[in-house]
Protein backbone atom coordinates (compact mmCIF):
# COMPACT_ATOMS: atom_id res chain seq x y z
CA UNK A 1 0.00 0.00 0.00
CA UNK A 2 1.14 3.72 -0.83
CA UNK A 3 1.11 6.27 1.84
CA UNK A 4 2.02 9.75 3.00
CA UNK A 5 3.02 10.87 6.57
CA UNK A 6 1.44 14.13 7.63
CA UNK A 7 1.44 15.80 10.08
CA UNK A 8 -0.37 19.26 11.68
CA UNK A 9 0.86 20.77 14.56
CA UNK A 10 1.98 16.72 15.35
CA UNK A 11 -1.09 15.74 14.99
CA UNK A 12 -0.01 12.76 12.67
CA UNK A 13 -1.65 10.77 9.79
CA UNK A 14 -1.08 8.01 7.47
CA UNK A 15 -2.69 8.95 4.61
CA UNK A 16 -3.59 6.87 1.49
CA UNK A 17 -4.72 8.39 -1.99
CA UNK A 18 -7.94 6.73 -2.85
CA UNK A 19 -9.01 8.79 -5.93
CA UNK A 20 -8.63 5.61 -7.59
CA UNK A 21 -8.33 2.70 -5.71
CA UNK A 22 -9.53 2.00 -2.32
CA UNK A 23 -8.12 -0.53 0.55
CA UNK A 24 -10.35 -2.92 2.09
CA UNK A 25 -10.85 -3.31 5.98
CA UNK A 26 -9.41 0.51 6.96
CA UNK A 27 -10.19 0.09 10.29
CA UNK A 28 -7.73 -2.71 10.55
CA UNK A 29 -5.60 -0.59 8.58
CA UNK A 30 -5.56 1.84 10.68
CA UNK A 31 -4.79 -0.14 13.42
CA UNK A 32 -1.49 -1.38 12.00
CA UNK A 33 -0.27 1.27 10.39
CA UNK A 34 -0.56 3.38 13.87
CA UNK A 35 1.20 1.38 15.67
CA UNK A 36 4.44 3.26 16.61
CA UNK A 37 6.76 0.09 16.42
CA UNK A 38 5.59 -2.46 14.32
CA UNK A 39 3.85 -0.12 12.00
CA UNK A 40 4.36 3.62 10.44
CA UNK A 41 3.40 5.22 13.32
CA UNK A 42 0.59 7.62 14.02
CA UNK A 43 -2.59 8.96 15.31
CA UNK A 44 -4.73 7.35 12.99
CA UNK A 45 -5.19 6.73 9.23
CA UNK A 46 -6.81 9.16 6.54
CA UNK A 47 -8.47 7.96 3.23
CA UNK A 48 -8.40 10.65 0.30
CA UNK A 49 -11.42 9.75 -1.76
CA UNK A 50 -13.80 10.95 -4.70
CA UNK A 51 -16.89 12.87 -3.97
CA UNK A 52 -20.47 13.06 -5.40
CA UNK A 53 -20.92 16.14 -3.67
CA UNK A 54 -17.59 18.01 -2.88
CA UNK A 55 -14.40 18.03 -4.10
CA UNK A 56 -12.92 15.40 -2.35
CA UNK A 57 -13.52 12.95 0.47
CA UNK A 58 -11.93 12.87 3.81
CA UNK A 59 -12.76 9.35 5.83
CA UNK A 60 -11.02 8.99 9.19
CA UNK A 61 -9.68 6.31 11.59
CA UNK A 62 -8.54 6.70 14.73
CA UNK A 63 -5.74 4.38 16.19
CA UNK A 64 -7.71 1.78 17.39
CA UNK A 65 -9.49 1.44 14.24
CA UNK A 66 -12.97 3.69 15.37
CA UNK A 67 -14.02 6.04 12.89
CA UNK A 68 -14.24 9.56 13.63
CA UNK A 69 -16.20 12.56 12.21
CA UNK A 70 -14.13 15.05 11.88
CA UNK A 71 -10.30 15.93 12.37
CA UNK A 72 -9.35 19.67 12.35
CA UNK A 73 -5.86 18.82 11.68
CA UNK A 74 -6.30 15.78 9.56
CA UNK A 75 -8.26 17.68 6.65
CA UNK A 76 -5.80 20.60 7.14
CA UNK A 77 -3.37 17.81 5.37
CA UNK A 78 -5.97 16.72 2.55
CA UNK A 79 -5.88 20.20 1.58
CA UNK A 80 -2.45 20.72 0.99
CA UNK A 81 -2.08 16.85 -0.08
CA UNK A 82 -4.15 17.34 -2.69
CA UNK A 83 -2.65 20.81 -4.06
CA UNK A 84 0.52 19.56 -3.73
CA UNK A 85 0.28 16.23 -5.37
CA UNK A 86 -1.52 17.79 -8.42
CA UNK A 87 -5.15 16.43 -8.00
CA UNK A 88 -6.54 19.86 -8.07
CA UNK A 89 -5.40 23.58 -8.94
CA UNK A 90 -8.07 25.34 -6.59
CA UNK A 91 -7.59 27.28 -3.46
CA UNK A 92 -10.61 26.99 -2.14
CA UNK A 93 -12.04 23.30 -1.65
CA UNK A 94 -15.11 21.87 -0.43
CA UNK A 95 -14.31 18.42 1.51
CA UNK A 96 -16.84 16.11 2.65
CA UNK A 97 -16.45 14.27 6.06
CA UNK A 98 -18.91 12.93 8.24
CA UNK A 99 -19.60 16.06 9.92
CA UNK A 100 -20.57 17.80 6.54
CA UNK A 101 -18.70 19.41 3.34
CA UNK A 102 -16.28 21.95 5.27
CA UNK A 103 -14.48 24.86 2.72
CA UNK A 104 -10.52 24.84 3.00
CA UNK A 105 -9.10 28.12 1.84
CA UNK A 106 -5.51 26.81 0.80
CA UNK A 107 -2.51 29.42 1.68
CA UNK A 108 -0.16 28.72 -1.01
CA UNK A 109 3.47 29.82 -1.31
CA UNK A 110 6.08 29.10 -4.22
CA UNK A 111 3.30 26.36 -5.77
CA UNK A 112 2.98 24.64 -2.42
CA UNK A 113 0.27 24.85 0.25
CA UNK A 114 1.81 26.30 3.76
CA UNK A 115 -1.21 26.95 5.57
CA UNK A 116 -4.81 25.94 5.92
CA UNK A 117 -8.14 27.89 6.58
CA UNK A 118 -10.92 25.79 7.79
CA UNK A 119 -14.76 27.01 7.71
CA UNK A 120 -15.49 24.10 11.13
CA UNK A 121 -19.22 24.88 10.75
CA UNK A 122 -21.17 25.44 13.76
CA UNK A 123 -21.20 24.76 17.21
CA UNK A 124 -23.40 22.87 18.91
CA UNK A 125 -24.37 23.29 22.49
CA UNK A 126 -27.40 20.88 22.61
CA UNK A 127 -26.61 17.83 24.90
CA UNK A 128 -28.40 15.47 23.27
CA UNK A 129 -26.94 16.34 19.69
CA UNK A 130 -23.52 15.98 21.04
CA UNK A 131 -24.25 13.66 22.96
CA UNK A 132 -24.47 13.72 26.74
CA UNK A 133 -26.66 12.16 28.64
CA UNK A 134 -26.94 15.21 31.62
CA UNK A 135 -30.46 16.40 32.66
CA UNK A 136 -30.40 19.92 31.17
CA UNK A 137 -30.29 21.13 27.61
CA UNK A 138 -26.75 22.30 27.82
CA UNK A 139 -24.07 21.58 29.97
CA UNK A 140 -21.62 24.98 30.19
CA UNK A 141 -19.23 25.22 32.97
CA UNK A 142 -21.14 22.71 35.10
CA UNK A 143 -19.54 20.71 38.04
CA UNK A 144 -18.50 17.22 36.96
CA UNK A 145 -17.09 14.44 39.19
CA UNK A 146 -14.46 12.35 37.51
CA UNK A 147 -11.82 9.90 39.28
CA UNK A 148 -12.72 11.33 42.63
CA UNK A 149 -12.27 15.21 41.64
CA UNK A 150 -14.66 17.92 40.21
CA UNK A 151 -14.08 19.69 37.53
CA UNK A 152 -16.34 22.58 35.79
CA UNK A 153 -16.85 21.13 32.22
CA UNK A 154 -18.25 22.60 28.87
CA UNK A 155 -19.62 19.94 26.22
CA UNK A 156 -19.88 20.88 22.61
CA UNK A 157 -19.75 19.15 19.24
CA UNK A 158 -17.90 20.68 16.78
CA UNK A 159 -18.65 18.03 14.34
CA UNK A 160 -17.52 15.48 17.04
CA UNK A 161 -18.02 15.49 20.77
CA UNK A 162 -15.81 17.30 22.82
CA UNK A 163 -15.76 18.42 26.61
CA UNK A 164 -13.11 21.38 27.56
CA UNK A 165 -12.16 21.84 31.08
CA UNK A 166 -10.87 25.36 32.18
CA UNK A 167 -7.87 24.31 35.23
CA UNK A 168 -5.60 26.22 37.06
CA UNK A 169 -2.90 23.96 37.78
CA UNK A 170 -0.38 24.22 35.21
CA UNK A 171 -1.38 21.28 32.02
CA UNK A 172 2.00 20.38 31.47
CA UNK A 173 2.26 18.59 34.92
CA UNK A 174 -1.51 16.48 34.47
CA UNK A 175 -1.11 12.75 34.38
CA UNK A 176 -3.46 12.79 31.28
CA UNK A 177 -2.72 8.64 31.03
CA UNK A 178 -4.55 8.90 34.02
CA UNK A 179 -7.46 11.39 33.94
CA UNK A 180 -7.73 10.79 30.08
CA UNK A 181 -9.09 7.47 29.53
CA UNK A 182 -11.84 8.43 33.15
CA UNK A 183 -13.54 11.33 31.04
CA UNK A 184 -13.08 9.21 27.58
CA UNK A 185 -15.17 6.69 28.96
CA UNK A 186 -17.43 8.28 31.27
CA UNK A 187 -21.16 7.18 31.11
CA UNK A 188 -22.20 10.62 30.72
CA UNK A 189 -20.53 10.42 27.18
CA UNK A 190 -21.84 6.95 25.39
CA UNK A 191 -20.33 7.78 22.38
CA UNK A 192 -17.24 8.32 24.36
CA UNK A 193 -15.56 12.05 24.54
CA UNK A 194 -12.48 13.92 23.37
CA UNK A 195 -11.30 16.64 26.14
CA UNK A 196 -9.42 19.24 26.39
CA UNK A 197 -7.58 20.34 29.50
CA UNK A 198 -6.93 24.28 29.20
CA UNK A 199 -5.10 27.07 30.98
CA UNK A 200 -6.16 30.54 30.46
CA UNK A 201 -3.52 32.46 29.81
CA UNK A 202 -5.04 35.99 28.86
CA UNK A 203 -8.40 37.14 26.78
CA UNK A 204 -6.02 36.14 23.19
CA UNK A 205 -4.21 32.96 24.40
CA UNK A 206 -5.07 29.79 25.58
CA UNK A 207 -2.63 26.73 26.51
CA UNK A 208 -4.46 23.20 26.02
CA UNK A 209 -3.18 19.39 26.06
CA UNK A 210 -5.69 17.04 24.90
CA UNK A 211 -7.40 13.48 25.07
CA UNK A 212 -8.66 11.93 21.78
CA UNK A 213 -11.14 9.00 22.32
CA UNK A 214 -9.41 6.42 20.40
CA UNK A 215 -6.53 7.60 20.05
CA UNK A 216 -5.00 8.90 23.39
CA UNK A 217 -2.91 12.38 24.68
CA UNK A 218 -1.34 13.85 20.53
CA UNK A 219 0.41 16.98 19.94
CA UNK A 220 -2.40 18.89 18.86
CA UNK A 221 -6.56 18.57 17.89
CA UNK A 222 -8.38 20.41 15.37
CA UNK A 223 -11.47 19.89 16.76
CA UNK A 224 -10.44 20.52 19.81
CA UNK A 225 -8.89 23.96 19.51
CA UNK A 226 -12.39 25.15 18.02
CA UNK A 227 -14.31 23.37 21.17
CA UNK A 228 -11.56 25.30 23.26
CA UNK A 229 -11.69 28.53 22.26
CA UNK A 230 -15.77 28.21 21.17
CA UNK A 231 -16.20 26.72 25.21
CA UNK A 232 -14.09 29.56 26.57
CA UNK A 233 -15.45 32.29 24.50
CA UNK A 234 -18.97 31.51 26.06
CA UNK A 235 -17.60 31.40 29.34
CA UNK A 236 -16.40 34.87 28.79
CA UNK A 237 -12.23 33.88 29.09
CA UNK A 238 -11.29 35.04 25.88
CA UNK A 239 -12.12 37.49 23.29
CA UNK A 240 -13.45 35.98 19.53
CA UNK A 241 -10.45 35.41 17.86
CA UNK A 242 -7.50 33.54 20.14
CA UNK A 243 -3.55 31.55 19.59
CA UNK A 244 -3.67 28.40 21.19
CA UNK A 245 -0.71 26.84 22.65
CA UNK A 246 -0.24 23.00 21.94
CA UNK A 247 2.02 20.32 22.97
CA UNK A 248 2.65 20.44 18.73
CA UNK A 249 2.45 23.97 17.81
CA UNK A 250 -0.08 26.89 17.70
CA UNK A 251 -3.65 27.46 15.79
CA UNK A 252 -5.68 30.09 15.44
CA UNK A 253 -9.13 29.80 16.10
CA UNK A 254 -11.53 32.42 15.14
CA UNK A 255 -15.40 32.63 16.29
CA UNK A 256 -18.07 33.95 14.62
CA UNK A 257 -21.22 34.83 17.51
CA UNK A 258 -23.44 36.12 15.68
CA UNK A 259 -23.44 33.25 12.80
CA UNK A 260 -22.26 30.78 14.91
CA UNK A 261 -19.35 30.07 12.57
CA UNK A 262 -15.96 28.67 13.21
CA UNK A 263 -12.54 29.23 11.82
CA UNK A 264 -9.36 27.26 12.17
CA UNK A 265 -6.47 28.29 10.71
CA UNK A 266 -2.90 26.13 10.93
CA UNK A 267 0.23 24.74 8.95
CA UNK A 268 -0.35 21.35 7.17
CA UNK A 269 3.49 19.56 6.77
CA UNK A 270 4.19 16.19 4.80
CA UNK A 271 6.96 13.96 6.48
CA UNK A 272 7.48 11.21 3.67
CA UNK A 273 6.33 9.07 1.36
CA UNK A 274 6.71 5.26 0.96
CA UNK A 275 5.15 1.40 0.34
CA UNK A 276 4.29 -1.28 3.14
CA UNK A 277 3.87 -4.52 2.97
CA UNK A 278 0.86 -6.27 5.45
CA UNK A 279 2.12 -9.49 7.16
CA UNK A 280 0.33 -12.42 6.01
CA UNK A 281 -1.02 -13.11 9.44
CA UNK A 282 -2.28 -9.23 9.21
CA UNK A 283 -5.82 -10.75 8.90
CA UNK A 284 -7.72 -14.03 7.52
CA UNK A 285 -7.55 -12.47 4.44
CA UNK A 286 -4.64 -9.93 3.04
CA UNK A 287 -5.50 -6.14 2.76
CA UNK A 288 -7.20 -6.06 -0.78
CA UNK A 289 -6.95 -2.99 -3.03
CA UNK A 290 -9.99 -2.66 -5.27
CA UNK A 291 -11.04 0.09 -7.90
CA UNK A 292 -13.25 2.88 -6.80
Amino acid sequence: MKFTKMHGCGNDYVYVDCTKEMISEPSQVSMFVSDRHFGIGSDGLILIAPSETADFRMIMFNADGSEGEMCGNGIRCVGKYVYDHKLTQKEVLKIETKAGIKTLNLHVKDGRVETVRVDMGAAEFDCRKIPVTYPENNMINEPLEVGGKIYNATCVSVGNPHCVVVIDEDVNKLNLPEIGPKFENNPLFPNRINTEFINVIDKQHLKMRVWERGSGETLACGTGACASAVSCFTNGFIDSKVDIELLGGHLTVEYDKDNNQIYLTGPATEVFSGEITFPKDFEKDDVKIYTC
